[in-house]
């Protein structure tokens, strides 16, 4: 019996190990006979797999056309408002002193700015893109306004008023006809034919609007003069004599306090996610705006450095009280616009070159809003409305152009919400206030500082916008690697050469004949995206493009489905016109 029950306990032990083996081997369990199968199914099932990919971004509360309860869209409507203060009083507080003109004059073109800047964004979403895009300020028209600004036959008016009514009126009339380049562009065809040869792998150039933020906001402290930006934030540090608060009173704290709220609040709190993610700016600003109210008002800047006062006072640019309790912009406010030559050339230069930053907005702007790759007839249509958006800005008197504010996209990324009637309650906003003079400057006192440190969270959203179009193209392609590389490297260094050349004495051996000529260079050249989106575009078009591995790698497969309106019919759940529009203005 003992030798029987040894036997038994053998084969059950070599039965056990068999199978065993065979699972190891992808067999399964065989216990039961027949059911071999079951242990490849269990190693397929565990196989790690690449993240799928979506040609409409998920977890976006609130799309292009779902508008929000009106409440909350009233709220992220003023949020998108003060955001859009940055630009529209840093452009004419750097401009218009150069003029000749002052507090008063500086008041009435912010105005004027906000004022137009609401009816192009109310235009613009109903019959341009579409799109949730605020149509702002562009900091790309500042070196030819600032060539019209240094011309000599200005220079030469002895009254500031005088000289800045003229110099205005030569700004008016460059940007009136830059403004011609853009709706030709735009409505003839030429931008949308332009899009169409444009691959995911040259897509990446529109968005390095992170290195963008980033030259932008170097210039605003170069040497400490004209206005600080981003780097003088460290000049609001240790205002308070105690140092205990240091923190506090250092718009360092704006960026902290944000990326607080939105990435980590909601995982310790669980209740009221939605107002930690939506809400962050308009919870933050006004607190650190107060605080340095509050320092204004003390005194305690008062013994400060100038370019401290700069950087953190709440009553430096005068603009309140320069302010009048209501003022209606209209055409033509400071006389007939002239016109000259080169400084058109310039112009339309600027013009062109904000065609490419705004285009990587809107593909920005599409993609957190949870809608489909924008058609190049869509982009050419966009296109078309911000040359009637600079032509208003030219009929006003700003001294900007119009371009799609980058800012505000990602702020769409920050609160989830992509409609389009947030964007529009925004508008309202900027018209209302522009006309109440007083109440809008209050607004426009915000430290400049302090966005900046706002812009350093948005910046991150949209640069990684265009990193996730590259999910379209093989990225184990050597051709894609050395595309996408090379064009982000030269969109980096060319625009920090001519930028450091632009500062020195040396950059006068740079100088080339005649000056309007040289204007144009440095406009194009000292743009990020559009050294990016060159280079890229050249090599995507010269490099094996007639290889058959080359559609797929680069993602034109991808991209052929969005080049024709009618090729998707989710086309026009996002950007038909209204009011049936599209039957006489038909998209191709």
């Amino acid at each position: 019996m003992e030798e029987e029950e040894a036997m038994e306990i053998e084969m059950v032990t070599v039965v056990d190990m068999v199978n065993v083996i065979k699972q190891m081997a992808g067999g399964g369990n065989n216990n039961n006979g027949g059911g071999g199968g079951d242990g490849g199914k269990q190693n397929k099932s565990d196989e790690l797999k690449p993240h799928a990919v979506m040609e409409q971004l998920p977890g976006i509360q609130y799309c292009v056309n779902s508008p929000p309860p009106w409440v909350e869209a009233t709220f992220l409507g003023f949020q998108h408002f003060i955001l859009s203060l940055g630009m529209t009083v840093l452009i004419p507080s750097l401009v218009v002193p150069q003029m000749g003109g002052g507090n008063v004059e500086k008041a009435i073109v912010i105005q004027t700015s906000l004022f137009v800047m609401g009816w192009n964004t109310l235009l613009h979403s109903f019959f341009g893109t579409r799109l949730s895009t605020v149509i702002g300020s562009s900091y790309t028209y500042v070196v030819p306004v600032m060539a019209i600004v240094q011309a000599s036959r200005y220079q030469r008016i002895v009254d500031p008023h005088q000289r800045f009514a003229q110099t205005m009126r030569g700004i008016q009339g460059a940007m009136i006809s830059g403004s011609l380049f853009q709706m030709v562009f735009g409505f003839i065809g030429l931008w949308r034919n332009a899009v169409r040869q444009v691959s995911y792998s040259s897509i990446r150039g529109p968005f390095c609007h992170s290195y963008w933020a980033w030259s932008l906001l170097s210039w605003f402290s170069h040497d400490g003069e004209v206005f600080p930006g981003w780097a003088s934030t460290v000049n609001c540090n240790g205002v308070l004599h105690t140092g205990a608060l240091t923190l506090e009173s250092s718009p360092f704290a704006e960026n902290n306090l944000v990326t607080l709220l939105v990435q980590y609040m909601p995982h310790i709190i669980c209740h009221g996610r939605a107002v930690y993610d939506r809400f962050a700016i308009l919870i933050t600003v006004p607190c650190l705006w107060l605080y340095a109210f509050v320092l204004t008002s003390t005194g305690v800047y008062n013994h400060k450095p100038m370019d401290v006062q700069l950087s953190c006072r709440t009553d430096q640019g005068g603009i309140i009280g320069a302010s009048s309790w209501i003022m209606f912009p209209y055409p033509f406010q400071w006389g007939h616009p002239t016109f000259n030559g080169g400084e058109v050339l310039a112009m339309a230069a600027a013009s062109l070159v904000s065609l490419v930053e705004s285009t990587g907005t809107f593909l920005a702007a599409a993609r957190y809003g949870s809608a489909t790759p924008v058609p190049s007839s869509v982009l050419g249509r966009g296109a078309g409305w911000l040359g009637i958006g600079t032509l208003l800005n030219g009929m006003f008197g700003t001294v900007s152009g119009s371009a799609a504010a980058v800012e505000n996209a990602g702020l769409l990324a920050l609160t989830k919400v992509g409609s389009r009637s947030v964007i529009q309650m925004s508008a309202a906003f900027m018209i209302f206030f522009s006309i109440l003079g007083k109440l809008g400057a209050v607004f426009a006192s915000i430290p400049l500082p302090l966005l900046a440190a706002v812009y350093c969270v948005l910046f991150a959203y949209v640069s990684s916008a265009g990193v996730n179009y590259i999910q379209f193209c093989n990225m184990n392609s050597f051709r894609t690697k050395f595309i996408l590389g090379f064009s982000l490297f030269m969109g980096i260094s060319v625009p920090q050469y001519i930028r450091e050349h632009i500062q020195c004495s040396r950059f006068n051996h740079f100088l080339m004949h005649p000056i309007w000529f040289n204007n144009i260079l440095v406009v194009i050249f000292a743009s990020p995206p559009t050294v990016a989106v060159i280079v890229g575009l050249i090599m995507d078009c010269t490099l094996c493009r007639k290889e058959e591995t080359t559609k797929t790698d680069s993602g034109l497969i991808w991209w052929e489905k969005f080049r024709l309106y009618n090729s998707d019919l989710r086309n026009d759940e996002f950007y038909a016109l209204p009011c049936r529009l599209n039957k006489l203005f038909p998209s191709f």
